[in-house]
C-alpha cells in the first residue's frame, strides 16, 4: 500500500539578499527535502492497525528536586504530598519500559530555574536525563539563555554514556563553524528523525520557538530562526517522500500556537509540546481547577485529519502518556492516554488540633489503596533509587560550589528599605552607618535591579521591592553563598508590559501600600533605568514626580511617556501583584507578561561575574533623586 500522505512542499520564505550563506543554503536544504539521512531506506507500510506509545515530558527547568508538602485534595480531604522531582519522573518512565512500541520524549526547557543550573550549566539535567534514556529531545527557548556554546555543553552531557538522545529541531539553523555546527563533525541539531518503532518507521521533527527565542534568550546572531509552520511542513513533505507515514512533531512553542499550527499542516499526527507549561487533563477532583483543554487534545489538520496534541505541565511535577492507533491507511484512528501527577511520600493530613500529621501504618496504606482505585490524576512513586543517588552526588557539589568567588565590592552596599527609616537594618556594616538617613536608600536592591536589567533583552528598566533582598553586602569578597543569601527565594523574572501612565501608578501602588495602608514597607521600589522624585507629604497619586527612563543604548535620561509601552522586568512575586503591586498585578492578570524562568539569584550572579566588581549605583542612576520626608524633611 503506498502512503497517503501525498509529498507537498510549501514555498519559501521570501528571500532576502542579505541572509548568510549557511541560512541560503539551509531554506534550500529544507524546502528541496535534499536532507542526508542515514538509514533512511523507505519503510514498508505497517500492517494493519499500529498503535504508538508516548511517554512524555516537557519544561523541567533544571527543577530536579521534589517540592515538598505540595497541598492536594483527596476525597474532599487537605493532603501535602511530596511532588515531583526529576528521581520520581525517572521511575514513571522506568515503569512503562516495557510498553510496546514505545517513544520517550522532552519536549524542551530542560534548563534554566533553578541552582541545580547556575552551578552546573546543564551537566545535572543531562546526567538526571540519562537515567530515562529519551529517544528524543527538542530544545526549547530556554536552552540558549546562556548561547549556543553553553547548549552545546549540555548536549555534549546528554550525549555521554550509551543513551544517545536524538536532538531534533527542524527550524534552527546554526552556521557552520559555530558551537552547534562545528567543522568536522555533524551539526547537534538534526532536522528530523526516523525511529524503528516495533519494526515501523515513524518520524519525529522539532520546533523551537523562534521569536521569542531571540527575543529573550541568547542564541548567536548567526544562528537561524526558520518560521515554525513552514519549517514543519517541510520536513513532515520530506519523511512522506521518504515513505514515512506516522509523523510525531515534538514542539517548544506553547499549547495554542499548537493548535494554531496543526490547522496549517497536512501529514503530521502527533503534537508533544512544551512552553506554555500546560496541564491537560480535569484535575479539579484534587483542587487544581483549571483546566486548559482535554488529554489529548484532539484538532483537525489542513486535510482533516486527526491529530493528538499532549503537554505535561512543568517542573518534573507530571507526566504524560499517550496511545495513538493508526488505521490501516495510515491515519489517526483514535488516541487516548493522561497526564499525572508524580507524587509520593510523606503523606500529611490535619490532626483534631489542625496540625499536619504524617500518615503511617494503616492510615498511611489506606490512602495509597483509595488512590489508585479513585484518582486517575495522580500516581505514587517512589523516586528512583539510582537517580536520587546521582542527585545527591550534585548536591553535596553545592557545599563547595557556593563557597566559589564570584566577585568583590570595594564598599558596603546597604540594605535601607524606605529613605528615612529608622530601623537601621545595616547596622554594624562598615560604610553603612548613615544609610538610612540618605536619599538614595538601598543600594543593594539597585544593584539586585541592574542585575535584572542586564539578564533581560526587552526590558527597558527593571524594578525591586525594597524587602524581597535580605542583607547588606560587606565590602570585600562576594561568593555564591552571598547571592543566595541576598536572595534566597525561588523567585523568576517576568517582564510586563506596561504605559506610561501605568508605570508611574506603580509606584504610588508601592508606596501607598506602607504609607496609606500600614502594610509591609517591603514593598518601597527601588530601580535600574528608572528614576524620581519623591514626596510623601504628598497623598496618592501625586507622590512622584520628575520620573525618568534611561535609554539602554545611549543612556541618555528621558521623562516617562504616559502613552507610551514599556517593558519592566522583576520578580514575580511582585509581578504577580502581590506586596500592595495593584496594577501590576492588572497587567499579570490580562496576560501582559512573559515568564522568563531566569532564576532571580542566578541573574545576580551572572551581573556579578560579568562585572567581576559590584559597585553602588552612581548619583545620576539612583532610583531616588530627592526624598521628602512625611514631616518636610529633605534627605541628603
Amino acid at each position: 500500500m503506498t502512503s497517503t500522505h501525498a509529498p507537498r512542499l510549501l514555498p519559501a520564505q521570501p528571500t532576502r539578499a542579505d541572509w548568510p550563506p549557511h541560512l541560503r543554503r539551509a531554506a534550500w536544504v529544507l524546502l528541496s527535502g535534499v536532507v542526508a539521512l542515514s538509514g533512511c531506506s523507505t519503510p514498508p507500510p505497517s500492517p494493519g492497525v499500529f498503535t504508538l506509545n508516548i511517554a512524555h515530558i516537557n519544561d523541567h527547568h533544571s527543577q530536579l528536586e521534589p517540592f515538598a508538602d505540595t497541598e492536594l485534595r483527596f476525597g474532599g480531604v487537605p493532603t501535602q504530598v511530596s511532588l515531583g522531582g526529576f528521581a520520581r519522573q525517572t521511575a514513571a518512565f522506568k515503569a512503562v519500559a516495557d510498553t510496546p512500541n514505545l517513544l520517550k520524549i522532552h519536549a524542551g526547557d530542560a534548563l534554566t530555574g533553578s541552582l541545580y543550573y547556575t552551578l552546573f550549566k546543564g551537566e545535572a539535567d543531562a546526567a538526571l536525563m540519562n537515567t530515562v534514556c529519551f529517544d528524543a529531545f527538542t530544545p526549547g527557548n530556554h536552552e540558549f539563555d546562556d548561547g549556543d556554546g553553553v547548549l552545546r555543553g549540555f548536549l555534549d552531557h546528554l550525549a555521554k554514556g550509551t543513551c544517545q538522545t536524538g536532538v531534533v529541531s527542524s527550524n534552527v539553523v546554526p552556521a557552520p563553524g559555530t558551537p552547534l555546527a562545528p567543522p568536522g563533525r555533524p551539526p547537534y541539531l538534526k532536522p528530523h528523525l526516523i525511529k524503528d518503532v516495533g519494526g515501523v518507521k515513524v518520524g519525529l521533527i522539532g520546533l523551537t520557538i523562534a521569536g521569542k527565542t531571540t527575543n529573550s534568550s541568547r542564541p548567536l546572531d548567526s544562528t537561524a530562526f526558520l518560521h515554525e509552520a513552514t519549517a514543519a511542513q517541510a520536513a513532515i513533505d520530506r519523511l512522506t517522500a521518504l515513505g514515512v507515514r506516522h509523523i510525531v512533531a515534538i514542539t517548544h512553542q506553547g499549547y495554542a500556537a499548537d493548535m494554531a499550527m496543526v490547522k496549517q499542516l497536512t501529514g503530521v499526527d502527533v503534537v508533544i509540546g512544551g512552553d506554555s507549561h500546560t496541564l491537560l487533563g480535569d484535575f479539579s477532583a484534587v483542587g487544581l481547577a483549571a483546566q486548559a483543554g482535554a488529554y489529548p487534545t484532539v484538532v483537525r489538520d489542513k486535510a482533516g485529519h486527526t491529530v493528538c496534541i499532549g503537554q505535561a505541565w512543568e517542573y518534573s511535577k507530571a507526566f504524560g502518556q499517550m496511545a495513538v492507533a493508526f488505521d490501516a491507511e495510515g491515519h489517526v484512528a483514535h488516541c487516548g492516554g493522561k497526564a499525572s501527577l508524580l507524587i509520593g511520600e510523606p503523606f500529611k493530613q490535619k490532626n483534631a488540633a489542625g496540625q499536619w500529621q504524617t500518615l503511617s501504618g494503616d492510615a498511611r496504606n489506606t490512602l495509597v489503596t483509595q488512590l489508585a482505585a479513585t484518582q486517575p490524576e495522580v500516581a505514587v512513586h517512589a523516586p528512583d533509587a539510582t537517580a536520587a543517588a546521582l542527585l545527591q552526588t550534585y548536591t553535596d557539589r553545592m557545599a563547595a560550589e557556593r563557597a566559589k568567588p564570584i566577585g568583590s565590592a570595594p564598599e558596603a552596599l546597604c540594605l535601607v528599605r524606605v529613605p528615612g527609616e529608622r530601623a537601621h537594618r545595616s547596622g554594624g556594616v562598615a560604610g553603612c552607618e548613615a544609610a538610612n538617613t540618605l536619599a538614595r536608600g538601598s543600594d543593594v536592591a539597585q544593584a539586585v535591579a541592574e542585575a535584572f536589567l542586564a539578564a533581560s533583552k526587552r526590558a527597558d528598566f527593571a524594578l525591586q521591592n525594597g524587602g524581597g533582598v535580605r542583607v547588606p553586602l560587606r565590602a570585600g569578597q562576594l561568593t555564591m553563598d552571598t547571592a543566595f543569601t541576598l536572595l534566597p527565594f525561588t523567585n523568576v523574572l517576568f517582564e510586563l508590559e506596561l504605559s506610561g501612565a501605568e508605570v508611574r501608578q506603580t509606584l504610588e501602588d508601592a508606596v501607598a501600600n506602607h504609607l496609606d495602608q500600614a502594610l509591609s514597607d517591603g514593598s518601597h521600589p527601588y530601580a535600574a533605568g528608572l528614576r524620581w522624585d519623591l514626596d510623601m507629604r504628598q497623598p496618592r497619586g501625586q507622590r512622584f514626580s520628575r520620573v525618568e527612563v534611561r535609554d539602554r543604548r545611549t543612556g541618555i535620561w528621558a521623562p516617562l511617556d504616559p502613552a507610551r509601552t514599556y517593558v519592566a522586568t522583576t520578580n514575580d512575586f511582585i509581578a504577580s501583584g502581590k506586596d500592595g503591586f495593584a496594577t501590576l498585578g492588572k497587567a499579570y492578570q490580562t496576560g501582559r507578561y512573559t515568564n522568563t524562568y531566569l532564576l532571580y539569584t542566578q541573574t545576580f550572579v551572572d551581573h556579578v561575574l560579568t562585572q567581576r566588581t559590584l559597585r553602588r549605583p552612581t548619583r545620576d542612576n539612583a532610583s531616588h533623586q530627592k526624598v521628602t520626608l512625611p514631616d518636610g524633611r529633605v534627605l541628603p
